[in-house]
């Protein structure tokens, strides 16, 4: 199987929120779907999915765990996380992260599977953070795999939760924190990252690895999927989910086809229009481009003839000179 499709997905679901008043966070709406099912539409062909935390309904199947001690931190929900996990990349994002794409995804799998020098190395985050490179680490020689990529924001800021691990060297580096402390629970996840050897990928959206801590973070979220530059996909986006439906859906042609319908033909004739090519495409398994092209030919050709009319109207009715 693809590289690029043979990986795991872990979404830590977990936490107090309290910055949140103690609400469900994974739960709470943005755009009129939860945030878990958000993240869960970016990550649609993983082979597993283990959403780690309590119990909620989701969008798609998936599996159930829950970290020991629950409320045990990310650490021991990853470790929860990849008990149900077998395939050699493991995609691990945290459950608040209302704008991560699929595309966003692709490139971490990328990354995380190529070989080849990356944009930062192991013994590099060490030195950063002040920690010597662990010994059982092997040098990096520009050819071995990297260990995963994480995704850069913005700012420069590591986002070790938006990220593609492969999964031997992250069990290993699980087992030897483990060893070294004794425990998972409680700990930061600098204390993983620093064995590990991970490419950075920026993100390139400048809003993949926005997250939601606060209800200000939540409105903001709110806010900018109602801007005008992406209500229109952020809608058809959610009623697709809600409908359960398939479609590659090219908004731009579909209001050029409604705007035709309705100069050329009469303003109810838009909503209608649009209606019909979607049951079409659904009842006929056709594709909605070709459908579209056809349905906005159709309406120009009724415009062409009512102007046609007219003016044929308008040369009977002028006065002779």
């Amino acid at each position: 199987m693809d590289d690029l499709t043979d990986y795991d997905t872990i979404v830590l679901a977990g936490g107090a929120a309290r910055r949140l008043g103690g609400a469900d966070k994974p739960s709470v709406a943005v755009g009129g779907r939860p945030l878990l099912d958000r993240v869960l539409a970016a990550c649609p062909d993983a082979a597993i999915t283990v959403v780690v935390g309590p119990r909620r309904p989701a969008a798609r199947a998936v599996v159930h765990a829950l970290e020991d001690p629950p409320g045990g931190g990310p650490l021991a929900a990853l470790d929860a996380g990849l008990r149900y996990t077998t395939a050699p990349t493991v995609l691990v994002l945290s459950a608040d992260l209302p704008f991560l794409t699929a595309a966003t995804v692709q490139s971490l799998l990328e990354a995380a599977t190529r070989t080849g020098g990356g944009s930062a190395s192991h013994e590099g985050r060490a030195s950063h953070e002040g920690h010597a490179p662990h010994e059982g680490h092997a040098p990096h020689d520009g050819r071995a795999p990297r260990d995963g990529a994480m995704l850069q924001d913005a700012s420069g800021r590591d986002q070790p939760l938006v990220a593609a691990y492969r999964a031997e060297p992250l069990r290993r580096e699980l087992a030897r924190v483990r060893a070294e402390h004794g425990t998972l629970a409680g700990l930061p996840l600098r204390a993983l990252m620093a064995g590990l050897l991970l490419e950075r990928v920026p993100d390139a959206t400048a809003t993949a690895s926005f997250d939601c801590d606060t209800w200000e973070d939540i409105s903001a979220a709110r806010a900018r999927i109602r801007e005008h530059g992406n209500v229109l996909d952020e809608w058809i986006t959610a009623v697709k989910a809600e409908l359960g439906i398939e479609l590659d859906v090219d908004t731009a042609a579909l209001l050029d086809l409604a705007r035709d319908a309705a100069h050329g033909v009469a303003r109810p004739a838009a909503p209608l229009t649009t209606f019909l090519i979607g049951y079409a495409a659904g009842q006929q398994g056709r594709d909605v481009q070709e459908l579209t092209d056809r349905a906005a030919a159709l309406a120009n050709r009724w415009a062409a003839e009512g102007a046609a009319d007219a003016d044929a109207t308008g040369a009977e009715t002028k006065p002779a000179e």
